[in-house]
């Protein structure tokens, strides 16, 4: 039950209304038939839950479409009893990678190579070529070749042999502690033959057979699992929103059961959204009427500005600077709704253009973040009334609009009541922690407040406190093992000596140094664990998929309970980065320099980020840590999701939900956390950012 709460989870936090019809998946969660794979693939930027539960076996998978022919999988899975001669259970982690050579056509089938466990413990471990065609749109037949794992029933001398005699032998070992590539094991060995059939009898419920190549041989030994029978049934139902139940009966001996779960990241719960239609275009001659727009120049311009505060707060913007200078109006506003900044800045130039006077032609709209400038759009008044009703009126107007960078430390025309601004939230909080060999899922509840008071354009001091009032984080008996200083590993310290959090308290100020520079200086409690100064230049070109950034820090390591208190390890960090926003919805970022540990490495991350803002990725460490000192893992690595609130619930909000899956949290690669490094904090308001998502000027 502890293991199937961590798919639970996963689960719930996925899982709205949609329109994706899941596909067949495999006992291991990627397109296949039961335990066999195919060769087709999931339609490109979808992601896949699965949990399957068999006699003392458990898995849970994740599998996503990350490029149209390439899918990867990372999976959790437990089973019974497995260790120590019976005597302890074992929790594994595993990653797939599946590419398809050729797309299936009228005349010749799919073609798929693939790697089973190629960076995990190795339990799963096998390779697989495989072809799969479809006849008469119900019937699909697949037939391939594995090895490892899939090479185990009636199997027969390695064909690649024939190429070199390196194949004709896989080298054996026991499991190891995980997170290292055993290229010298890929399609050596035995091979076998695997290979089966599905039958779609209607829309929804599909009957599968398979010839397993797979003995279980593992399982056999240490759990008595028997698969003496190559025959597995199955029949799955889908349901219409992405959901479908498949059931089992495998090797002539057990019964399983599968809940699989697909979905499009780009199909919110709402496509065009639930919010309040953008308001229309007034008609000239009734602004020109409008009582705030009489001849009095200056108590004109005051009354203006006045409604024109109004007409934004009501579409989530905070106007902090306001002037009007001949023909053309500035203001500078703090976007607090949209995820899209392209909405705010059409709702923003329709609210400028429906309450001032017709003598101000040109807009120009100056995007801030807590006092820090970003970007200034310049847009023409005469261009949103022209193009308002035209099919493609968003993107001329982008074309006939300006996106300029913004330096100007100061709004132009600050408003008195501008700043100091205080924002507060206080409400529930919960965390989970995965992976804890002893508890696969780890939880806290608790309350919670966080505060920031921008005291000038720039200049912010910011909280967070906590108080758990249920957790299971403390619950470990697991002590740290770890080679290295226990910057990370340490965790359950924290939870177990900590009552009243403070989390974070820090005093931040952002500016501008230059044309595309940013600059930030942070000090205090920097996380839960560290406190500090850490200082951050950026280099980010207002129109460049581009960006190099460099961060320093020296920080020392907090008491276990979290107030004021620190301890005697200290260190310097810091790191080089480089950001490239790629064609595709693709997002690479690489970090190099000194981790917590004092380490030295590189972090790769590539995210997919659709344009709604829902994101998937994955990162990994190398250090100059070895995969010994590292300890179970070998290396830093994980997954990571972020979905916008407003994908789920349809309401435009700024508010994104984040989690990182680690397999394991060590202290190799370990990086300190800071709030507001700049090239995410200034991104969403730059204009390469504003250009991909200009589609929602008008709505």
């Amino acid at each position: 039950m502890r293991f199937i709460a961590s798919f639970i989870f996963i689960g719930l936090l996925l899982t709205v209304p949609g329109t994706v019809r899941a596909q067949s998946l495999s006992t291991y969660g990627t397109p296949g038939l039961i335990d066999m794979p195919t060769a087709e693939v999931m339609p490109d930027g979808n992601l896949a839950v699965t949990g399957f539960v068999m006699q003392d076996t458990n898995r849970n998978t994740i599998t996503f479409q990350m490029l149209p022919r390439v899918y990867g999988s990372f999976r959790y899975s437990y089973i019974k009893d497995f260790n120590a001669g019976g005597a302890e259970s074992r929790y594994d982690r595993s990653f797939d990678i599946h590419y398809q050579i050729r797309h299936e056509s009228r005349r010749g089938p799919a073609w798929a190579i693939g790697l089973r466990d190629f960076g995990g413990t190795g339990l799963y471990s096998g390779e697989y070529l495989v072809a799969t065609k479809t006849f008469a749109d119900r019937l699909k037949i697949t037939a391939g070749m594995g090895w490892g794992r899939l090479g185990q029933r009636n199997s027969f001398s390695n064909p690649l042999g024939l190429l070199d005699s390196r194949f004709d032998t896989r080298p054996t070992g026991t499991l190891g502690p995980g997170g290292q590539f055993s290229a010298n094991q890929w399609f050596r060995g035995p091979a076998a033959v695997f290979a089966g059939l599905q039958y779609n009898a209607n829309n929804r419920l599909s009957l599968m057979a398979e010839y397993s190549s797979d003995t279980y041989p593992r399982e056999t030994t240490t759990i008595g699992f028997d698969a003496g029978s190559p025959i597995n049934l199955g029949a799955r139902y889908r349901f219409n929103n992405g959901l479908s139940l498949t059931g089992y009966y495998m090797y002539g001996a057990t019964l399983g059961l599968q809940v699989s779960y697909m979905l499009d990241p780009r199909k919110a719960r709402a496509p065009g959204g639930q919010d309040a239609a953008a308001p229309a275009l007034t008609a000239a001659q009734h602004v020109a009427a409008a009582s705030w727009n009489l001849p009095d120049q200056v108590a004109a311009e005051a009354a203006a500005q006045e409604v024109l505060r109004h007409r934004l707060e009501q579409q989530g913007q905070r106007l902090v600077g306001f002037q009007i200078q001949g023909i053309q109006a500035r203001v500078d506003v703090e976007n607090n709704r949209f995820n899209a900044t392209a909405q705010a800045i059409g709702r923003i130039a329709r609210a400028l253009a429906n309450t001032l006077p017709l003598s101000v032609e040109v807009f120009s709209i100056t995007l801030r973040r807590q006092g820090l400038p970003i970007t200034t759009v310049k847009i023409r008044r005469a261009d949103l009334y022209e193009l308002e009703t035209e099919l493609d009126g968003a993107w001329r107007t982008l074309a006939r609009s300006q996106l300029l960078d913004e330096v100007r430390a100061l709004p132009q025309g600050a408003m008195q009541e501008a700043y100091p601004h205080l924002t507060y939230h206080l409400g529930p909080y919960g965390r989970l922690s995965f992976f804890d060999p002893d508890n696969p899922l780890r939880y806290e509840l608790g309350v919670g407040a966080s505060a920031s008071y921008v005291a000038r354009p720039g200049l912010t001091f910011l909280g967070m406190i906590r108080h758990p009032l249920s957790s299971t984080l403390s619950d470990t008996t697991r002590v740290s093992d770890s080679v290295l200083p226990h910057v990370r590993s340490d965790w359950a310290e924290y939870a177990r000596h900590s009552d009243v959090q403070l989390n974070t308290l820090t005093a931040q100020y952002l500016w501008r140094p230059g044309k595309d520079l940013f600059a930030r200086v942070s000090a205090g409690y920097l996380e839960e664990m560290f406190g500090g100064v850490s200082a951050e230049l950026l280099w980010y070109p207002t129109d460049s998929r581009f960006a190099v950034g460099a961060e320093i820090n020296y920080v020392k390591q907090r008491d276990f309970d979290m107030l004021f208190g620190f301890q005697d390890y200290d260190v310097v960090t810091g790191h080089a980065s480089m950001y490239y926003n790629m064609p595709g919805d693709y997002h690479l970022q690489i970090d190099a320099g000194r981790y917590l540990a004092g380490d030295i490495g590189v972090t790769f991350g590539l995210d997919r980020e659709f344009n709604n803002g829902f994101k998937v990725g994955a990162f990994a460490t190398l250090t100059n840590v070895s995969a010994t000192d590292f300890g179970e893992g070998s290396f830093d690595k994980g997954i990571r999701f972020e979905v916008p609130l407003s994908w789920i619930t349809g309401k435009s909000s700024k508010t994104r939900l984040r989690q990182v899956i680690r397999p394991i949290l060590r202290d190799g690669g370990a990086r300190l956390s800071v709030p507001n490094r700049l090239y995410n904090y200034t991104r969403e308001a730059r204009a390469d950012r504003i250009f991909g998502q200009w589609g929602r000027f008008y709505r």
